[in-house]
């Protein structure tokens, strides 16, 4: 049932509206906001397909060519001799070592680095705004660009992508490392320092046992990335099962290219098992 006073309120909503209309209406800004998104996301998209030659006619061709490339993949090409498989299977195992090598080689670096990224380690704040624009420095650079770098100064094979993997995580590794030390409680420092320990002996026996579980499982986590890149740097010469499969496009032996697809794909996904279940057995 309505009641008497709420018209009463109603007339006074009314009167205020007639009296202050501004007050009542939506700002300008909120009105054109969706219109405003709706052209920041469209026109990019237009400006695009317009530069970069995004025809139908092109697009519909490409597809078509795709469908081709993809009929060419299958059946996947079983190899029959052992032979064949010794170097598929080789080329697996260079792309697993050189991510492996390369990950374990950027942690050993990147660990001490930490400690100069870290607040609760480095004083100076100099020092450790210095180290951390390093770390991103490193960051900054992709693997692949540090692959060819390195393909021209070593030549071919997977030492290049060994330093390439080495040299990115560097960067990576510090500048996490340093976020897992600087998250670790102050409490068991202050035990160890009231016990009479040292600076050291607080850094190992109070930081490290509670940042190492979280170092160790960016560890995991990076490998099964790394695995997956490693293929990426084989494809531009770094060797590796990338630097197979780049052969078989390159020689349209597109069956052949799916069953190193599909090898690839199980192996990263035995790496993401493994991963995974040894980081929950740390943390």
């Amino acid at each position: 049932m309505t009641r008497a006073s709420d018209f009463h309120d109603a007339d006074l909503v009314n009167a205020a509206r007639g009296r202050l209309p501004d007050a009542f209406r939506r700002p300008l800004l909120r009105r054109l906001a969706p219109a405003i998104i709706t052209i920041v996301l469209i026109a990019p998209l237009a400006y695009s397909a317009v530069a970069f030659g995004a025809t139908p006619g092109r697009l519909i061709e490409g597809l078509s060519r795709l469908g081709n490339i993809l009929a060419f993949m299958f059946p996947p090409h079983l190899w029959t001799t052992w032979q064949e498989w010794s170097e598929i299977l080789e080329g697996l195992g260079e792309t697993v070592v050189m991510a492996f090598l390369g990950t374990l080689l950027g942690a050993v670096v990147a660990l001490p680095l930490a400690f100069l990224g870290a607040k609760n380690i480095m004083p100076l704040t100099w020092l450790r705004l210095l180290s951390r624009r390093g770390f991103d420095t490193l960051r900054a650079v992709e693997q692949i660009i540090l692959a060819l770098i390195f393909i021209r100064a070593f030549g071919l094979g997977p030492l290049a992508g060994i330093l390439a993997i080495a040299v990115s995580e560097v960067g990576t590794f510090a500048k996490l490392f340093s976020e897992a030390i600087e998250n670790t409680s102050r409490k068991p420092v202050d035990g160890v320092k009231a016990s009479g320990g040292s600076n050291m002996q607080a850094i190992r026996y109070a930081i490290m046992p509670q940042a190492l579980p979280v170092i160790l499982s960016i560890i995991l986590y990076n490998f099964e990335s790394n695995a997956r890149s490693g293929t990426i740097l084989g494809i531009v010469g770094a060797g590796g099962i990338g630097f197979l499969l780049a052969d078989r496009m390159h020689a349209f032996r597109w069956s052949e290219a799916w069953s190193i697809i599909f090898l690839i794909i199980a192996t990263v996904y035995m790496i993401d098992s493994a991963s995974a279940w040894i980081r929950r057995k740390l943390i």
